[in-house]
């Protein structure tokens, strides 16, 4: 069966984004955005909502296109523009590139998907990432963590009394001091 993989880069204090919606702490070079690259080409679809679904449209279908813009970082928009994309949204009516629009997270219909055949999907965005981790449906943790604190803004995890028993899988560290922190489900451990 098909894995819900998160994946998001905080702040080390835990944020996603600043109070004003910025990202520009975010340490985003060549070498991390080919393991980014390396990881995502892997799988079989994109799972995000409406803005980050928005904001990733309105960038990477055209982004090789410009001379300036070279390695992992034109490779992602052709990853970007052939990966199967499912966007979340009770709004948005129609989508393109490759793209499928679900109007809710419905555990049935997620747990659908998770039995159909292809690559694990990466789950993207943290109130999106909310409304699976409230339907415990989230199979791994990949948290990129950048050397920054930045004080205030949008955490990644909701407050929530749920416990979610996780084990390591795996951790990395990047030349420019980001720190991946890889976690799977504490009962998926013994099948790998």
């Amino acid at each position: 069966m098909r894995k819900i993989v998160l994946s998001m880069s905080v702040s080390l204090d835990g944020f996603i984004e600043g109070p004003d919606r910025e990202i520009d702490w975010h340490q985003v070079d060549d070498e991390l955005h080919q393991y980014f690259n390396d990881h995502l080409k892997t799988m079989g679809a994109f799972l995000s909502g409406r803005v980050t679904h928005e904001l990733m449209a309105d960038f990477w279908p055209t982004a090789d296109a410009d001379p300036a813009l070279s390695g992992p970082m034109a490779e992602f928009a052709g990853i970007w523009r052939e990966m199967p994309k499912i966007v979340f949204s009770r709004t948005l009516e129609r989508a393109d590139w490759n793209t499928r629009v679900m109007r809710e997270v419905v555990p049935e219909e997620i747990m659908a998907l998770k039995a159909q055949p292809g690559g694990d999907m990466a789950l993207g965005g943290a109130d999106l990432a909310a409304a699976f981790m409230a339907h415990d449906l989230i199979d791994e943790y990949r948290v990129y963590v950048h050397p920054v604190l930045i004080g205030r803004g949008k955490p990644l995890f909701p407050a929530t009394d749920a416990r979610t028993p996780l084990r390591l899988a795996g951790t990395r560290t990047f030349g420019n001091g980001v720190v991946l922190l890889h976690y799977r489900r504490a009962e998926d451990t013994a099948t790998r």
